[in-house]
């Protein structure tokens, strides 16, 4: 349900900014209001699950995302959308942070705790291949409200089973702490940087570099928070690790590109190809679904083979490629030479390149610090979506706004915005890949296991905070 929620609104955007009369930059805090508290606060409640236990916290987030859905479904303003939103990603980070330590909770045997992730993953696939269909599906057939609302029945039940099923743990109490101040520093830092690049356009160089500069120095707080906290969010040890590091700010730039793709490119069906919401849907289907059985099939044997350097840099090839194939959007664009070809690139290059980075990531952690490192990543992976989207759809906007008022026709202007957008993501992609292969390359002269031969953590029930499904998987 989260996943799916993650991609459903992206088709009835456009609905939704013609019923509710949001601006193009202020639309796109539509999706970056889920993605900023859900990013920020996957830290904090993976920690909280370790206090009050995993079962209270997974039911909690799944009762609060079940009631943010109705209060989306009815919202009748912007404010009252963009609050409900929010309200959604707090609870889908209550969920997802401490969902997967619950599962390997329940399957502590490897055999079959294998089988139980990749039905687990499977699932997250078919979320993904739902969400762009069923958000057409419903918009067309009644109106964009059926979004949200669909989830009421979804989360009603997935209560009951919980709440019947799930046998309770009991967590380490809560006076055992957790810190808050690094929490409301981290999660403030990232909604503030997103609303400097969003309004950019509107506020000029100065508001903006005023407002990245307060966000850095968030940032900054935060990190002398987690250097003197004595029970961090963060162990800065993590961060002296070079793979670790590379691994996370490669995948910042990929997921900037990918999310940029996902909504611009339903933007671009509708409002120049003039495609219609379920259309938009349908045509977004192969790329989820060609995603979801690489993941499961060929990924993990991929990298087995070549190592997870090889196939993290022929993924990052692939979506480069897409993107640059994008980057032409005519107006007379046909869907089987102008989308499909990149879309298959596209799916194809995340489906390599994502376990293959998580695998690196992971690979440069200790042992002690995998939950912590799972965390950080999980979190990066938000960030990397919510500034990809506030940069492309900026440029996006003002480039059509700028031709436009220059006599341009609308459509033209616009699809001129998208080739500017598609343009910077392909430099973002191409960025990614020159620092994987400059960063992440395995030291061939050490005596110890490369990174090519470390395999991706698997989770297990001593980790300190298991965060669960990444919000990228299966979009």
């Amino acid at each position: 349900m989260t996943i799916l929620d993650g991609n459903i609104v992206t088709v009835a955007m456009p609905a939704i900014q013609g019923d509710l009369g949001f601006s193009a930059p202020g639309l796109a805090w539509v999706v970056n209001a889920y993605l900023i508290p859900f990013g920020g606060l996957l830290l904090l409640v993976g920690r909280l699950g370790d206090l009050v236990g995993r079962k209270r916290m997974f039911t909690t987030g799944l009762a609060v995302f079940t009631a943010a859905s109705v209060l989306c479904g009815v919202a009748d303003g912007q404010g009252m959308l963009v609050a409900a939103r929010a309200l959604q990603g707090v609870g889908g980070a209550m969920t997802s942070a401490v969902v997967l330590g619950m599962l390997v909770a329940l399957f502590p045997e490897p055999r079959e705790q294998g089988r139980a992730i990749a039905v687990f993953s499977a699932v997250g696939a078919a979320g993904g291949a739902l969400g762009t269909f069923l958000g057409g599906a419903l918009t067309q057939a009644l109106d964009w409200h059926w979004i949200f609302l669909i989830n009421l029945p979804i989360g009603v039940l997935a209560l009951v089973a919980a709440l019947r099923i799930l046998t309770a743990d009991n967590g380490a109490g809560l006076g055992s702490g957790a810190d808050y101040p690094g929490a409301a520093l981290v999660t403030s830092a990232l909604m503030l940087t997103v609303y400097a690049i969003v309004g950019a356009g509107e506020r000029g160089l100065g508001g903006t570099l005023a407002l990245g500069l307060l966000a850095l120095a968030l940032f900054a707080g935060f990190t002398l928070r987690q250097a003197r906290a004595a029970r961090p969010l963060l162990r800065l040890r993590l961060l002296r690790s070079r793979t670790l590091t590379s691994a996370n700010g490669v995948q910042i730039l990929m997921i900037a590109g990918m999310y940029g793709f996902q909504y611009i490119g339903a933007l671009y069906l509708q409002r120049v190809l003039g495609y219609s919401e379920l259309l938009t849907g349908t045509a977004f289907l192969p790329a989820p679904i060609t995603i979801g059985v690489l993941m499961l099939s060929l990924s993990a044997r991929t990298i087995a083979r070549f190592g997870p350097y090889r196939v993290l840099l022929a993924g990052l090839a692939l979506i480069t490629a897409g993107l640059a194939l994008l980057s032409r959007a005519p107006v007379e664009g046909a869907y089987v030479t102008d989308v499909l070809p990149p879309l298959l690139l596209l799916s194809t290059g995340f489906a390599a390149a994502m376990p293959a980075v998580t695998g690196l990531a992971m690979s440069g952690a200790r042992a002690e610090d995998a939950g912590l490192a799972s965390g950080l990543f999980n979190t990066t992976q938000v960030v990397g979506g919510s500034l990809g989207l506030a940069v492309l759809t900026t440029l996006a906007a003002s480039r059509t706004e700028r031709l436009t008022g220059a006599g341009e026709h609308v459509v033209a202007a616009t699809a001129n915005g998208y080739r500017l957008a598609f343009t910077v993501a392909t430099v973002i992609a191409a960025t990614a890949l020159t620092l994987a292969a400059a960063l992440l390359r395995p030291d061939r002269t050490s005596s110890t296991a490369s990174a090519e031969e470390v395999p991706p953590h698997t989770p297990s029930s001593a980790d300190p905070a298991v965060p669960g499904e990444r919000i990228g998987t299966g979009t």
